[in-house]
Parts: C-alpha cells; structure tokens; sequence
C-alpha cells in the first residue's frame, strides 16, 4: 500500500469510525491495538462471522442494514452463550465503488446498534477487494468464570425451546428472490425486515446462562442446527413440529404452500436461540424469559439416541431434504 493509499485509509478510518470508538481501551484508533479487560471473576468469549455482498445480503442493500447484520448475527452468537457483550473489531474490504454515502450510513447502523446494545467498537481494518463488499466482526464477551453455556451438555430429559419465530428470515428471503406467496402488505414487510434485520436475543442471555444446560444460536436451520446440538452432546430429540413457533406471516405462508415448511425449518438466518432446559428448571427459565420480554416456547424433548426428528400431529415422521444451509 503506498502512502498515499494510507493516507486515504486514515482519513476514512477518522472520518467514519472514530468517532464510534469511544472506550478508552480503544485508543481513539490511533494505535495498532487495542485493550480490553474483562470484568472481575469473568472469562472471554469470543466470536467471529463474516457477512459477503450477493452470499448474506444482496449488493443493493442499505449500507445501514449491513452494518447491523454484521453486529446482530455475532451477538445473536453471544446471547446463545449466556454472554454479555464487551466490545467489538469491524474489518471491511471495500470495492472500488463503495462511496461516502454508503460509509456514512454504515457507520450510522454501526453507531445506533453500538449504543442500543452497549458493544462499543475497539477497532479493525479496511481494505480494497476486486469482489463483493465483505464484513468482518470479531467480537467479546464475558461470562463468569467457568460458566459459557456450550452446545454440550443436553440430557435425556431436558426440554427444548427456542425464542421468537422460526422461518422468518428463510420466507422472507424467499420472497426477496420472487416467491409468489399471497400476503398482506404487512405480512410481507415482517417477512423482509426479519431477513434484512436480525433481533438477537440479548435480553435472554442471563437466563441462558443461569437455566439452559446446552444452547446455540439458529444462523443454519433449526434443524440442522437441532441436529448439531445433538450430535455435540451425544443425545436425540423428539421434536413435534406443530408446536415450532411461527409469525402469523411465516404461518400463512405454510398453509399456501406446504413445501414451505422446508424453507422454514431448514433456510437458516432465524438468529433465535435454541437450548435445552432440565426439567426442574423449567418453571424458572419460563419466567426469567417474561421478565426479559422474550418469548419462550417450548418444541421437543432430549431423549436417548441421535439425530433430531420432527414428527407431524399424526406422529409421522418428517423428512428434510437440506438439513441445515451450508457455504460448502
């Protein structure tokens, strides 16, 4: 890079991004690092995703909505490991046509998602690419000590929930892309702002970490995420696929079209949490959930064995096609 280019570089960098890092321990960027010191009696989390132009959102995206993507889809990350946030780095490889109003409305996404669920940025890096807009946050958090609540960990017996709705984000991509779904204008618009803005479930991360026995985030599928889960801590699960929890959008959309269930149970981007409860602490979580004001519902059971089955009203069993999205 010559100078010139960093010039550039540290211009963009002050002009869009410094005035975001405000934590000391960022060093008003002005560094090569940064530092961090986690609470005392606490441990690190860490995480990272990546989200890429034309693969995670589409090209023609608000840069705003693609700044929170890229925080939301890592704290979503978080909150499934009982954790709060701590701070974050952004990296950023940027073609040649990304101008100032789409920095600036970047950075804009960045700074209301920074303040709304008090994850302060500590740094990163911007580039050049010949392809697609690509971001990367690297992001921590903290749990007391020994407590991060792992995949590992389900027990035949435990019950197994999930937050929110699932399928949204899959519907709402597929209406993106053409679908030809009979909706209400508002249902439509639920389905597009649950794919374009993901709602991890923060509030709940406290009762994750005090009730949950295993927990993960839904970014695959739930039932290649299920399955996963299952597989980690060497257990099955009896799911009943009629008590999956569904938006009055996501549930119209399945009565049209029965093939849509595979999109819901299997499209991924739902960034709901998934995890198992022991039976005695049921009640507990339950109500550790409304005080957090995030709905709970309760799917399946953990029993003996593998794999995650689904079974309809009927007691047969069902069949995905793709159990989970994959890049590969």
């Amino acid at each position: 890079m010559s100078s010139s280019d960093t010039s550039a570089e540290d211009k963009l960098i002050a002009r869009y991004f410094g005035p975001l890092a405000t934590d000391p321990g960022a060093l008003g960027l002005s560094d090569d690092a940064a530092f961090i010191k986690p609470p005392p009696g606490c441990e690190l989390v860490l995480k990272t995703d990546a989200i890429v132009g034309g693969v995670h959102f589409f090209n023609d995206d608000p840069a705003h909505n693609v700044a929170c993507m890229a925080l939301r889809v890592n704290l979503s990350d978080l909150a499934a490991k009982g954790a709060k946030p701590l701070g974050f780095l952004v990296s950023l490889a940027l073609p040649a046509d990304i101008d100032d109003a789409w920095l600036k409305s970047f950075a804009d996404g960045l700074r209301e998602d920074i303040a709304t669920y008090k994850c302060p940025l500590f740094g990163g890096d911007t580039v050049r690419t010949p392809g697609p807009v690509m971001v990367s946050v690297a992001m921590f958090g903290s749990v007391p000590d020994g407590m991060m609540v792992r995949r590992v960990g389900a027990k035949p017996g435990d019950k197994v929930f999930v937050t929110g709705t699932i399928g949204d984000a899959a519907l709402g991509l597929g209406l993106r892309n053409g679908a030809a779904w009979q909706l209400t204008e508002a249902q439509r618009d639920h389905l597009a702002s649950r794919y374009l803005l993901p709602r991890p479930r923060s509030a709940l991360a406290e009762a994750v970490l005090h009730y949950a026995s295993a927990s993960m985030d839904v970014s695959d599928g739930l039932v290649g995420d299920l399955t996963k889960l299952c597989r980690v801590s060497g257990v099955a699960a009896a799911i009943d696929a009629a008590r999956v929890p569904l938006s009055d959008a996501g549930r119209a959309v399945l009565e049209a079209d029965r093939s849509a269930r595979e999109i819901a149970f299997t499209g991924g981007d739902d960034y709901e949490i998934l995890c198992t409860v022991t039976q005695a602490k049921v009640d507990r979580f339950r109500v550790a959930a409304m005080a957090a004001k995030v709905a709970v519902t309760e799917i399946g059971t953990i029993a003996e064995g593998e794999g995650a089955q689904f079974r309809d009203p009927q007691g047969r069993q069902l069949t995905f096609k793709h159990g989970a999205f994959s890049h590969f």
